[in-house]
């Protein structure tokens, strides 16, 4: 009989049926978000085909071209985020406010006296490409049926037993010499699952009168930063072009909660005459789960911008994948209360009252590989009395080229995965900047990001596919912002403040969609997020 008291650890360097990463943890590395300067950012990004800004090195190298003096500047921006989630009446809200150092470069510019080539310009810069500060928490009511359901299920298909699910005290660790799932056994040692008699099928808490409400919390913390070493130069002062290498650092942190309170639960026990039967009572449980992801990256950009007349700007750019080489942590626990009617049946044959709890887990390290999409950017823009400009930028990020591999070889599911969830997501940036006065310029912007994910994952078409015993997941739709600024010059001196108004709506699921036999559906919940940031440029041109 299991004891009260379960230690449960993810070795995920052991070998398992599932692989240590999953297709989502290769999204969260491939996000791109609106990070640059206050003039990049209150034009919503369409920097594409104006350079001469700092952020032009993370977007289109190009624009270093465009440099005809050297340029320090250094950006800060504070973040209000507000984020509301739950389900029906059920909803939460989470207020989150911080302050970052988002931006610094620095740009030479050395003469030629050559009229092919009247300069040559490098620089280098820092960028919070991606903040992942996203805080979120909310209550499913009438959840209809249980992960303990879905487990249950699970285990079942795969044919495992007490025996490959179960640890024996000074012997067998079932989650370093077994091919089980790390969520069948981290719920058969905690209680979540148990077993239908000797041989037989495990059931989960969940049956026909069975009532109750799920509870969830998710955050997400951490950044990827990069450093940026760029080059360039213009051909006639009408082609300017650059190639820029960049260097990551990540630092992602996951944190997820998810639990149920049951009432009328049933959970299986053998009477002492050899017969299993049914208890029913009130349950509850919940599962943490804690994850990070560390490492370096690297990827290289090019870019070229054209101006065939003063009024017209075209460019182009093209970006590879970041190149990760990643380690990552798990560890998770587990607590459980049953507590049947029947108060004869409290501690025998596998009834307990009180609290099971996984507690002292041991954080298991993998390493491995991982390669973000490719990226491609189009953009024009128009110069208008020399008072006015207008640009538009069209980015296109082909998602389905996400890629985890060990040891040099290419993960073959999580490829399949990563096809079967995604698809390219498309960015349109819409910017406008009008000088009101030589010194005094006004700007606004708008952007607009596609989901994704596939119309299949998004209405429950297939079984997904978690690592470790992170069963849930989030899945986004569109992103907007609406952005606005000013800026004002003084000689070589600058400022430029931004207004940035971020809307993303996503939908919280606790756990996959079993098509098969089951046919369960998980509880869902709806998430959204409506954050104002507020971004600040200091500079010198000289």
């Amino acid at each position: 009989m299991r004891n009260s008291y379960i230690i449960a650890a993810l070795f995920l360097a052991a070998a398992q049926q599932v692989s240590a990463q999953s297709a989502f943890d290769a999204y969260s590395l491939s996000q791109t978000d609106l990070k640059g300067t206050a003039r990049f950012m209150s034009m919503a990004g369409a920097f594409g085909a104006l350079g001469g800004d700092l952020s032009a090195l993370n977007q289109n190298p190009g624009g270093i071209g465009i440099y005809r003096s050297s340029e320090i500047g250094l950006t800060f921006d504070w973040n209000m985020k507000n984020t509301t989630a739950g389900e029906g009446s059920d909803q939460y809200k989470v207020k989150n406010t911080n302050f970052n150092f988002n931006n610094i470069g620095y740009i030479g510019t050395f003469r030629t006296n050559s009229d092919v080539m009247p300069n040559v310009n490098w620089g280098f810069s820092y960028n919070k490409a991606v903040a992942f500060n996203r805080h979120y928490s909310g209550r499913i009511s009438d959840i209809g049926t249980s992960m303990t359901n879905y487990v249950a299920g699970q285990t079942n298909y795969g044919g495992w037993t007490e025996a490959d699910l179960g640890a024996v005290d000074g012997g067998y660790n079932p989650y370093q010499e077994s091919y089980a799932p790390w969520m069948s056994i981290l719920a058969y040692n905690s209680y979540l699952i148990n077993p239908m008699g000797n041989g037989g099928n495990f059931a989960g808490l969940y049956r026909n009168g069975t009532s109750g409400y799920g509870e969830f919390e998710v955050q997400e913390t951490g950044q990827v930063n990069e450093y940026t070493i760029s080059f360039g130069g213009n051909v006639y002062n009408t082609v300017y072009w650059g190639a820029s290498l960049g260097i990551t650092d990540v630092d992602y942190n996951l944190y997820s909660y998810y639990g149920e309170s049951l009432g009328n639960a049933y959970v299986p026990y053998i009477d002492r005459n050899g017969n299993v039967n049914m208890a029913n009572g009130n349950a509850s449980w919940g599962m943490e789960n804690q994850f990070r992801m560390s490492g370096t990256g690297v990827n290289f950009k090019l870019g070229v911008i054209l101006k065939p007349i003063n009024e017209l700007r075209i460019g182009a750019a093209f970006h590879t994948p970041t190149f990760y080489s990643l380690k990552s942590e798990y560890i998770a626990n587990t607590s459980y209360g049953f507590y049947p009617q029947n108060q004869n049946l409290v501690g025998q044959n596998g009834i307990i009252d009180g609290t099971a709890w996984t507690d002292e887990g041991y954080i298991g390290e993998t390493y491995f590989d991982m390669k973000t999409p490719w990226r491609f950017i189009g953009s024009i823009a128009g110069v208008i009395g020399g008072r006015g400009i207008i640009s538009l930028d069209y980015e296109h990020n082909m998602y389905p080229k996400m890629r985890v591999s060990y040891d040099g070889t290419e993960d073959m599911h999580v490829s399949g995965y990563i096809q079967q969830y995604y698809k390219s997501s498309d960015i349109i940036r819409i910017g406008a900047e009008f000088k009101v006065t030589p010194s005094w310029s006004l700007r606004a912007g708008y952007s607009y990001q596609t989901s994704p994910f596939t119309e299949d994952i998004r209405n429950d078409r297939l079984n997904v596919a978690t690592a470790g015993t992170t069963l849930s997941y989030t899945l986004d739709d569109n992103i907007q912002y609406i952005t606005a600024g000013t800026g004002y010059r003084y000689k070589a001196f600058y400022a430029d403040f931004a207004f940035v108004h971020k809307n993303r709506s996503s939908e919280y699921y606790a756990f996959s969609p079993d098509l098969g036999s089951s046919g369960i559906m998980p509880p869902k919940a709806k998430v959204k997020d409506s954050n104002n940031e507020i971004v600040f440029t200091l500079g010198l041109k000289f």
